[in-house]
This record gives structure tokens, sequence and C-alpha cells, in this order.
């Protein structure tokens, strides 16, 4: 963070950035989410993502579901591959449980509290969101590509684990 003000804040954005996000859409004065993030020494209770957007995705469709609302999310094969039920996964900078997988997309299930304190209750159809994927899942998927061993992510998903 550059600088703050109340109720602002400033910052720098890199190229990469700028080319990974929606951020180079974003006009000044935008509504962004902000999470504090949780340094290793304290308890861990949630989600392992750090802020490193990996690509965009669509709002596909918003549903009710009783006082939630469930958005579909459609976005690129390259980060759906870790993308799992009950993962976790960072949207627009909020850390968020995925609660169904689709081929083409997932879905998250966001309570009222969560609506009303974040970007989200403003999203419609079409529009377009920053995704970030678990740390940990990364990891262990190019542990397994490179290992050469008979474990391999199509054998993952043969047994019906991935």
């Amino acid at each position: 963070m550059k600088a703050k003000e109340k109720g602002r804040f400033f910052a720098d954005a890199s190229a990469e950035t700028l080319s990974r996000t929606t951020f180079r859409t974003l006009a000044t004065g935008a509504r962004v989410n902000l999470e504090r993030s949780l340094s290793l020494s304290g308890r861990l209770d949630g989600h392992l993502v750090y802020g490193h957007v990996d690509g965009t995705g669509a709002v596909r469709e918003i549903r009710r579901a009783g006082e939630s609302r469930v958005f579909h999310i459609r976005t690129d094969p390259s980060i759906m591959k870790y993308i799992v039920f009950k993962g976790a996964v960072a949207l627009d900078g909020v850390s968020l449980t995925v609660s169904a997988v689709h081929t083409e997309g997932f879905e998250v299930t966001l309570i009222p509290l969560t609506l009303e304190r974040t970007t989200f209750g403003g999203l419609r159809a079409g529009d377009a969101v920053n995704v970030e994927t678990d740390i940990i899942g990364k990891y262990i998927l190019k542990y397994l590509e490179g290992r050469g061993s008979g474990i391999s992510l199509g054998f993952l998903k043969k047994q019906g684990f991935a």
C-alpha cells in the first residue's frame, strides 16, 4: 500500500497484476475488497491464499438460496484444475469455499453478511472477478506432475480423488 486515508487507499500495480486481473478496468474511487492477511504464527483456520491472482472469471449466474446467493463463476481450464469441491478459492480478494464444481466453472454460496460487507452484493451476471486458487493444491499438483511415479493427476481422477 502506498498511502491511505479514511475509507481510501492508494497502491501501485505492476504490469503483471494488470495483465492477470480486473484492475485494469477499475476507475479511480472504485470499491474493492481488502482482507487482512494472517501471520503464519497465528491460528490457521481456513483458506491458504496469498493474494496473488491466478486469472479472471465471469459471473455466469446468480441465484437465490434462501437468504444466501449462489454465484456460478466461469473460468479458464488452467484455473479449474485447482478448483475442488469444498476447497478454497479467493474471488476479488475474499476467501471463500467452493460449493459446487462444474466442467466450465464452479459455485460459491454467499451468506447475507458477506454480500453486505463486500462488493459481491453489487455483482451481476457477466461481471468479471479476480480468481486465486489455494496454494496447497498448486504445490501438490506440481509435485505429482513432476514426480514420474505411478501417481498422476489422471490416476487420481480415475480413482475419484480429483
